[in-house]
């Protein structure tokens, strides 16, 4: 009795799992086994182009903090993604520190006009391990 209502069970489970298949992509005809290869070739895989920078990026998320820059600043500490707002003078721009390896980086590379100051990446906490 168990065997047979296992068999009616997996046979219910194969029947829905094809059923759903088959209602999830629009042409049913297209039966070769590579053909998932061309939707996968259809996405694209990278990053948006502002995204791909290794300092980071410009986001229009809540910053975690504001640091203003004075005449005075030669360094600016950082957590790798952390996002900071940061002043210098009448510019200010909130960026996300999405810094993978890179430690140590001019912040004119992200504000032209920063010159002379260094940013100094320190790694999250979160994501040592230990």
């Amino acid at each position: 009795m168990k065997a047979q209502t296992m068999k009616y069970l997996v046979t219910a489970i194969f029947a829905i799992g094809g059923a759903t298949n088959a209602l999830a992509h629009e042409d049913s005809s297209e039966a070769s086994t590579f053909h998932w290869l061309s939707h996968v070739g259809e996405q694209s895989a990278q990053a948006p182009a502002n995204q791909q920078q290794p300092e980071g990026y410009a986001v229009s998320a809540p910053a975690h903090r504001a640091v203003t820059v004075t005449d005075e600043t030669k360094y600016l500490n950082v957590t790798r993604l952390e996002t900071v707002e940061i002043k210098v003078g009448d510019k200010s721009v909130t960026w996300f520190f999405d810094t993978l390896g890179l430690q140590v980086f001019p912040l004119s590379k992200i504000i032209p006009g920063a010159e002379n100051i260094m940013v100094y990446v320190a790694e999250n906490p979160a994501y040592q391990g230990g």
